[in-house]
This record gives C-alpha cells, structure tokens and sequence, in this order.
C-alpha cells in the first residue's frame, strides 16, 4: 500500500487545543483510520512543523481528501508528500536513467 509523509504545523487553536486535551492526538489518528489511512508512526519535532506522520493509504485520492479534511478544521495546515521505498524506487530506475 502507498505510504505517505504529513508534516503539519499547528495554528494557535490547535495549539491550545492540544494544551488543553494532550490525548487529542490519539483521537484524530483514529479519524483518521476512519477515513481510511493507517497511522504506522508519528513523531513530535522541532522546528517549522510540529508534526511527522508516516501514513499508508490506498491511494492520493484518500489522501488528498484526508488532508483537505483536516485543513478544513483550521487549527493545523499540512504538507503531504507521497514516498516511495528506495528499494522500489532503485528497481524502477533498472539499469541506470539515461542509458
């Protein structure tokens, strides 16, 4: 199944959200398997982005509809991009681009 890299910051009402309700993370993860995306690991960062989500979903689509959903709530923004494992990505490559 596709695997997919989120990376989100929060907005001032998520922050305070997520003060205030620290398990709220747990809760949108099963949302989000409720829409069809599995969670396989999340992490909490440092820096521009707040959050890193490895996410496996069937298709871009789901995906897409996932973010714009979670966009719509206004209390984080997201980056999704799509990854490929670098075994699949050398085997697709064969012999070398260009040759």
């Amino acid at each position: 199944m596709p695997k997919y890299v989120m990376l989100s910051t929060l907005g001032p009402d998520g922050a305070a959200r997520l003060r205030d309700d620290p398990q709220r993370l747990k809760a949108v993860n099963a949302e989000l398997e409720a829409m069809g995306v599995k969670v396989l690991e999340q992490y909490a960062l440092l820096g521009p982005y707040d959050f890193l989500n490895i996410l496996e979903a069937p298709d871009e689509v789901t995906m897409a509809r996932v973010a714009t959903a979670l966009g719509a709530r206004g209390t984080l923004k997201t980056l999704t991009l799509t990854a490929i494992d670098v075994d699949t990505f050398i085997d697709s490559l064969g012999e070398g681009v260009g040759r």
